[in-house]
């Protein structure tokens, strides 16, 4: 019988990557000095994560998958997915300013022939003093205006910056260009894909003198031009369950637990996340108990129906499924 399943994390070397994931998240188990992202849930091919506990233990996610299908993520999200895990989970620190980016939408990426379109939600989980984000632009553009921009190299008057702190939570659809700046440690929840088109990458160099490749053109199609009147997303922090992200591709749910509590899946048609970003809990179902600490996550199968979570004082956790 399935049961809750935990996972061995990937960590990826990013030049503007930090110590964080090491220090902060208690991943001190990374092979790299230097760390800017840990997939810790993850079916994209040749970057599966691989279960960590119980009689799977060496199984990669899209394994498990094809075997356990509807079992594992509900009788809708495997009819319109197949063998894809659909969501992948990272946790990322920029120890200086990300690219600028934006993804395509499933439509674009479709035309492409490059699998999914990729939006995205981020939490914060730590906030360095004075750092900031790039989520969209602070005027409302056309194609036409954003390469006039462009080619004087004025993108930077147009983007939208954000001053950040621990617990905010931004939504990233599909077309929004968006970086992380320096002092950032979060979560990131976001569809299956690896597509990234970069649009700025701060005039920097890699350890070989050379400039990254950047995607001008094809990122123009993908861009969402429209000045959006929020970009943060805005919620009750002293709730005990607070939505921060509704969505066809996921739901993301903050868990702010101090008590023991029981969670009813029995009507969710699909997998559920836990992501832990602060404390530590026991999460007991089908007479296995588990211990889920900070920097962990936990994938409960579909087949599943209830949950029970006997958490630390003070303990948070990101609870994540397709509605």
């Amino acid at each position: 019988m399935l049961y809750p399943l935990k996972f061995r994390p990937l960590f990826k070397d990013k030049i503007w990557g930090g110590s964080k994931i090491k220090t902060s998240l208690g991943l001190d188990f990374s092979p790299l000095s230097v760390c800017g992202e840990a997939w810790v849930l993850s079916g994209v091919p040749g970057c599966q994560t691989v279960v960590s506990n119980g009689f799977l233990e060496g199984n990669e996610l899209n394994e498990i998958l094809e075997i356990y299908m509807d079992e594992l993520v509900g009788e809708k999200t495997y009819e319109k997915y197949r063998d894809e895990f659909p969501i992948l989970v990272k946790f990322i620190d920029a120890n200086d300013w990300l690219s600028v980016q934006v993804h395509p939408d499933d439509v674009l990426a479709a035309k492409r022939n490059i699998g999914n379109g990729k939006t995205e939600m981020w939490y914060i989980l730590d906030a360095g003093p004075g750092a900031e984000l790039i989520t969209g632009f602070n005027r409302q553009l056309d194609a036409g205006a954003y390469r006039t921009f462009m080619k004087e190299k004025r993108l930077k008057e147009i983007l939208n910056f954000e001053k950040v702190q621990q617990g905010d939570a931004f939504f990233i659809r599909s077309g929004r260009v968006h970086a992380l700046g320096p002092g950032i440690l979060l979560a990131e929840i976001q569809q299956t894909s690896d597509t990234t088109y970069r649009i700025y990458d701060w005039d920097r160099l890699d350890n070989d003198g050379k400039s990254r490749e950047l995607h001008t053109e094809l990122a123009v199609d993908a861009i969402d031009f429209r000045q959006a009147d929020s970009y943060r997303t805005v919620y009750n922090h002293e709730n005990k369950t607070a939505n921060l992200a509704d969505c066809p591709f996921f739901t993301t749910n903050l868990l702010h637990l101090d008590r023991l509590t029981h969670k009813d899946y029995s009507s969710l048609d699909s997998f559920v996340i836990y992501i832990c970003t602060e404390g530590k809990a026991e999460i007991e179902a089908n007479e296995e108990h588990i211990a889920l600490t900070k920097g962990e996550v936990l994938l409960i199968p579909a087949v599943i129906d209830g949950v029970s979570i006997a958490p630390d004082p003070n303990t948070r956790i990101l609870e994540v499924y397709i509605s």
